[in-house]
């Protein structure tokens, strides 16, 4: 090709030029033009193009000047260029300008191009590895934060306050043979706490020891934070290795295991007006229990946490009530967080303590109510306290939830409480339940006065006797553990001092958190049940005229 620009002409030719062809090309074109080969001067343009630059010159005036290219093409002879240029290949001859020059850049756009695509793709690769990195990084924080026990949520917590020591002045706290002592952690900035006197021991009253239960990993067993006098198990090690390992338990679980089945503080009643008075004995009483909470791993059900309110607050295996359901391939359809609770003189099932419903297992909740022809529910907090604490889990008149249709019958307003009777419905078969509402409860507190559950657990209990103990009482709260944990003790202590005389607190608590970890979650909650049981008391006094 012969391309030609403004005064010049480019030609790309199809092999190298060495000095000799280059002579011969010159003549060659200065034969076309009818010119001498000295005014036509040859420059390569790019060895690596194998092309060449003409420059036709004429002297005009005594002057050499440069010949315009249209010049050049004009009065080029097309048939002597082709005889004189064979040998170079050269068939035709083209006056667009700027063509070789066009493509030249053309390739260093592209070159520019395909650089700028290089470096915005490297420079993509390094963002997508750089964010893959570091959620790798959040999920091993995540595994490692889960692994480690967290402080069960506020969903019925009093103000903690640190326990003090055991003044040395007041009665020891009174143990049976086989409970593990636990040991002060931690000493007073001011003194030591010195040994306390030794009492007479006080037998028990409860009639029969608490059934044996499977004791739950470490997850419940931690050590309270800020607590002056703890009792530290590690059960990590139970349920986390290969079952022929699971029958031998550490001595840490062995003592855990010991002390959640016998340990005891029966309290005569003169004695539990005295205890009522040292709220630090009770801090330092209530710190040594174990928590009892169960690990996640434990439970074996896919999902099980879209169905929890509080990830750490699960139900204990042992006594974890089971939906009743025909698709035995779904593990999930039959769980419920909600454990039977074992009442006074240990009777099997006497209620069931469970969480606050979520808006996605109220249908749970119904049929668990239903299908354990439950007389009696009492909801102990709001439906929304500084957080959602439950979800209104009852019809305004008539209500289907599953296959469990509720109908409310009458709603009766006290002054700490709403009272509803309803009516449960399934397959033409009808239950009546009685449902109460105390939302006297404050949020992260204790009530100033235990009248108003007092009153409320005689109503429950009338109700319960009524219906010929048809089966267990459902109580919760937000989590189901707390406030549930103190009206389910106070109800059994009641029931005790009436019937003995005496009343053991610790044995009661105990016994629950056997059955469900967690129940009474802090030290103003057990401090709490000791001022319900000493109001009670002093009403049976007034009542036998002591």
């Amino acid at each position: 090709w012969l391309h030609c620009m403004d005064t010049s002409t480019a030609i790309e030719i199809k092999r190298w030029l060495n000095v000799t062809l280059l002579r011969s090309f010159r003549e060659g074109v200065a034969a076309a033009l009818d010119i001498s080969p000295q005014h036509v001067h040859i420059n390569r343009l790019n060895e690596q193009k194998n092309g060449i630059e003409l420059y036709v010159t004429s002297e005009r005036g005594g002057a050499s000047e440069p010949v315009s290219s249209e010049e050049v093409i004009r009065f080029l002879n097309i048939n002597i260029l082709h005889r004189h240029l064979e040998p170079f290949g050269i068939t035709e001859v083209s006056s667009e300008k700027n063509v070789l020059q066009g493509q030249h850049e053309r390739d260093n756009v592209w070159t520019k191009e395909g650089f700028y695509a290089v470096v915005i793709f490297l420079t993509i690769f390094i963002i997508v590895i750089t964010c893959l990195m570091v959620l790798y990084r959040l999920k091993e924080k995540v595994e490692f934060s889960n692994q480690q026990f967290k402080e069960p949520p506020p969903a019925s917590r009093g103000v903690h306050l640190t326990p003090i020591p055991v003044h040395p002045a007041q009665p020891p706290l009174q143990l049976s043979s086989s409970m593990v002592q636990a040991k002060a952690s931690h000493k007073t900035a001011s003194t030591s706490v010195p040994p306390a006197p030794t009492a007479p021991e006080v037998k028990p009253c409860l009639s029969c020891s608490p059934s044996p239960f499977r004791m739950k990993p470490a997850a419940g067993l931690q050590e309270r934070r800020g607590s002056n006098v703890s009792l530290v198990l590690d059960m990590s090690a139970l349920g986390a290795v290969e079952p022929l390992s699971c029958a031998v338990a550490t001595p840490r679980e062995s003592a855990a295991r010991e002390y959640l089945q016998s340990a005891s503080r029966t309290l005569s009643r003169q004695q539990l007006r005295l205890t009522v008075l040292n709220t630090q004995r009770l801090h330092a009483e209530f710190a040594e229990i174990p928590m009892n909470f169960v690990d996640p791993k434990e439970l074996d059900i896919p999902s099980h946490g879209t169905k929890n309110r509080y990830k750490t607050i699960l139900p204990n295996s042992h006594s974890r009530v089971m939906l009743k359901t025909k698709n035995v391939y779904d593990p999930l359809s039959s769980y419920i967080n909600a454990n039977f609770i074992r009442g006074y003189l240990g009777d099997e099932k006497a209620y069931i303590a469970t969480q606050g419903p979520m808006i996605n297992t109220v249908n749970d909740f119904w049929q668990m109510a239903w299908q354990e022809n439950c007389p009696v529910i009492v909801m102990i907090t709001k439906l929304k306290e500084k957080n959602e604490k439950c979800v209104l889990y009852w019809p305004e008149k008539r209500g289907i939830y599953g296959r469990v249709e509720v109908l409310i019958n009458s709603v009766k307003e006290c002054e700490h409480y709403t009272v509803r009777n309803l009516t449960l419905k399934q397959g033409g078969q009808s239950q009546r339940v009685q449902h109460y509402w105390y939302t006297s409860w404050p949020d992260h507190k204790t009530p100033d006065s235990a009248q108003p559950l007092l009153q409320l657990m005689a109503d429950v209990e009338e109700d319960r006797l009524a219906s010929g103990s048809r089966g267990p009482v459902i109580v919760h709260c937000s989590a189901g553990i707390g406030r549930t944990g103190c009206f389910i003790a106070t109800t059994i202590g009641c029931r005790q001092l009436q019937m003995e005389g005496c009343v053991d607190v610790l044995g009661i608590v105990c016994q629950l958190r056997a059955d469900r970890g967690g129940m009474i979650q802090t030290g103003e909650q057990y401090e709490f049940v000791h001022h319900a049981l000493s109001l009670y008391e002093s009403r049976l006094s007034t009542d036998v005229g002591h």
